[in-house]
C-alpha cells in the first residue's frame, strides 16, 4: 500500500518551550488521512530535543516537513555590495517590489484626483465598523486601499527585515490578518534569532532527502475560514483562556469532517488542551495541501524555490 505522509513542527518560542511533532498519513485504499503521530518534546536533561527531532524524522520516515518560521533570508543578510541604502537597494527582486508598491499607491492617488468627493464617500463607508462584514469581499490590494494598508505600503519595504514574499502576503492578506488577529505579517517580526540559529544547526543533521516547507498558522486559519470549514467565531475564541478549549474542539471536529482526517481520541485531547499542539496540527494541514498539490503557486519574484512557502487552498 503506497501511503504518503508529511510532518510538521511548530518551534516558535524560547528554548525551554514545549513543542509538538505532528504527522499525518494518507492511506489510498480507504481514501482517508490519519493523524498518525502527535508527540510533545521538552528540553529536559535526559532528552535532548534537538536530537529528538532528528530521531522522530528517522523513526517515522518523514520526507517532507512543514515549519512555522522563515526558511530563507532577507536580501541584506548575505549582501556584499557597497550599500546605497534600503530605499535604493539594486537587487532585482527588491526593485520589483518597490515598483509594485509605487504602482499601487499611484493607482490609489489617481482615484483620489479623478473624483475626490466620491473617493472620500467610499473611504468613509469603508471605515465604518460593520461587525458582519465579509472580510473576503475584496482582496487587500483592490481599490480603494484601506488606510491601514496604505500606511503599511508607505512605510516601505525593508530588505533587512522583509522578504519579497512579505509584499505578496500583504497584497492578499494584510487587511484580513489585521481584522482577524489584530496583527500584521512580517517575515522576522515574531521569530527570534535563537530559533533561526537553532534550526540552522538542527537541519544539518537531518537525512539529506528531507524537504522543508514554511507555512503560517494565521494564513491557514484564514483559508479555512475562506473555505467555510470553520467560522469566524471559532478563530475569535481560540486564544480565550476560558473558551479556547471549546473553540479548538469545535474547529478540529469541523476540520476532521471536511478534510477527511481521522484523529484518535487521545490525540484529540492533546490538540484541544495544548495551543502549541494545535498550531503544529494547522501546519500539518498545509502539508496535506502540498501532498494533494492544491496549494497556490507564487510568482517568481517571491523566490518560491527558496522560501518554500505554502498558501493552502482548501476549496
Amino acid at each position: 500500500m503506497d501511503t504518503k505522509n508529511i510532518g510538521s513542527l511548530s518551534m516558535k518560542g524560547g528554548r525551554n518551550d514545549n513543542f509538538y511533532f505532528c504527522l499525518i498519513e494518507y492511506y489510498p485504499e480507504s481514501h482517508r488521512w490519519f493523524l498518525k503521530s502527535l508527540l510533545p518534546v521538552k528540553d529536559e536533561e535526559a532528552n535532548d530535543s534537538d536530537e529528538a527531532i532528528r530521531a522522530w524524522i528517522l523513526n517515522y520516515g518523514v520526507k517532507q516537513l512543514v515549519v512555522d518560521f522563515p526558511l530563507s533570508k532577507a536580501a541584506c543578510s548575505e549582501c556584499v555590495i557597497d550599500c546605497p541604502g534600503a530605499g535604493q537597494c539594486p537587487k532585482t527582486n527588491v526593485v520589483a517590489v518597490r515598483e509594485k508598491i509605487k504602482n499601487l499607491l499611484n493607482e490609489d492617488l489617481k482615484l483620489i484626483n479623478t473624483n475626490p468627493k466620491k473617493y472620500e464617500q467610499e473611504r468613509n463607508k469603508a471605515d465604518e465598523i460593520v461587525y458582519n462584514r465579509d472580510i473576503f469581499e475584496k482582496e487587500t490590494s483592490h481599490h480603494l486601499l484601506t488606510k491601514s494598508f496604505k500606511r503599511r505600503l508607505k512605510k516601505g519595504f525593508l530588505p533587512y527585515w522583509n522578504r519579497t514574499l512579505d509584499f505578496w502576503v500583504w497584497k492578499f492578506y494584510y487587511d484580513q490578518i489585521l481584522d482577524t488577529f489584530n496583527t500584521s505579517f512580517d517575515s522576522f517580526g515574531n521569530i527570534s534569532l535563537m530559533i533561526l540559529s537553532r534550526f540552522s544547526y538542527i537541519k544539518r543533521h537531518f537525512p539529506k532527502h528531507v524537504e522543508l516547507f514554511e507555512a503560517n498558522e494565521q494564513i491557514i486559519l484564514i483559508e479555512l475560514l475562506r473555505s467555510k470549514i470553520i467560522m469566524k467565531k471559532d478563530i475569535d475564541m481560540l486564544n480565550d483562556i476560558e473558551l479556547g478549549i471549546e473553540a479548538r474542539l469545535d474547529a478540529i471536529k469541523k476540520i476532521e469532517n471536511k478534510l477527511d482526517i481521522f484523529i484518535y481520541n487521545h490525540d484529540l485531547d492533546i490538540l484541544v488542551k495544548n495551543p502549541r499542539a494545535f498550531d503544529s496540527f494547522l501546519l500539518a494541514l498545509a502539508g496535506q495541501n502540498v501532498l494533494q498539490e492544491k496549494n497556490r503557486t507564487l510568482p517568481e519574484w517571491t523566490q518560491p524555490e527558496e522560501t518554500k512557502f505554502i498558501i493552502p487552498n482548501f476549496g
